[in-house]
C-alpha cells in the first residue's frame, strides 16, 4: 500500500511541476471545457479524500475524512473564526467508521508544498491544491453512488448523476448534498 501511495505522489509531483499551468484530466482523453483545471473519467469510482486525526492551518474549501469524528468534513472561513469552521457533510443516524486504509503513520511527502495545480505556488497547505480563479475542479461523476460504487472507502466524494447532488461517503453511509 506504501509503495502504490508513494508512486502515486511521484506522477502527482510529475505532473504538477509539468502541467500546473494546464488542465489535467484522469480516466479520460479531454477535459469538459476550458474551464477544468482538474477532471476524471467514468469509471464508477469516487475521490477519496485524505483520513486525518488533524488538519491544523487548514484553509476554507479543504475537505477531509476526520478519523475521530468518522465524517467527511469541509472547511468553511465563515462565522468569523467562532467555532471550528468545519461542517459535517455526513449527517446520518448510523456513525461512519474509519476504513482499515488510513494512514496513521507519517505521510512520505518529497516536496512539503504538496502538488499544486494551475498555478507555481501556493500558500495553501495541502498534497494536492487545485490554485485558479477561472479553472475548476470537477469529480468523478457516477449514476447512482449507492448501487455503482462496489465497497467504497471512508471518505469518497463523488457527483450522483442520477441524484444530481454531491455524495460522501463516511465507511457506512451514503449522505447527498444539493
Amino acid at each position: 500500500m506504501r509503495n502504490l501511495i508513494r508512486s502515486i505522489i511521484v506522477v502527482l509531483l510529475f505532473l504538477g511541476t509539468n502541467l500546473c499551468l494546464g488542465q489535467l484530466v484522469i480516466g479520460k482523453e479531454m477535459a469538459t471545457n476550458e474551464s477544468v483545471l482538474l477532471e476524471f473519467g467514468q469509471d464508477n469510482k469516487g475521490l477519496i479524500l485524505p483520513s486525518v486525526i488533524d488538519a491544523p492551518n487548514s484553509v476554507g474549501g479543504t475537505m477531509i475524512f476526520s478519523i475521530e469524528q468518522k465524517s467527511v468534513l469541509v472547511k468553511e472561513e465563515k462565522n468569523n473564526g467562532v467555532a471550528t469552521n468545519w461542517t459535517n457533510l455526513s449527517i446520518n443516524e448510523q456513525e461512519g467508521k474509519v476504513h482499515d486504509f488510513s494512514n496513521l503513520g507519517e505521510d512520505i511527502i518529497v516536496d512539503s508544498t504538496g502538488v499544486i495545480l494551475g498555478s507555481d505556488t501556493s500558500s495553501k497547505p495541502g498534497i494536492l491544491v487545485l490554485e485558479s480563479t477561472e479553472k475548476v475542479l470537477v469529480l468523478p461523476k457516477v449514476n447512482q453512488a449507492h448501487n455503482d460504487i462496489v465497497s467504497p472507502i471512508a471518505g469518497t466524494i463523488l457527483y450522483d448523476t442520477s441524484s444530481a447532488m454531491l455524495a460522501v461517503f463516511d465507511g457506512n453511509n451514503w449522505s447527498y448534498w444539493n
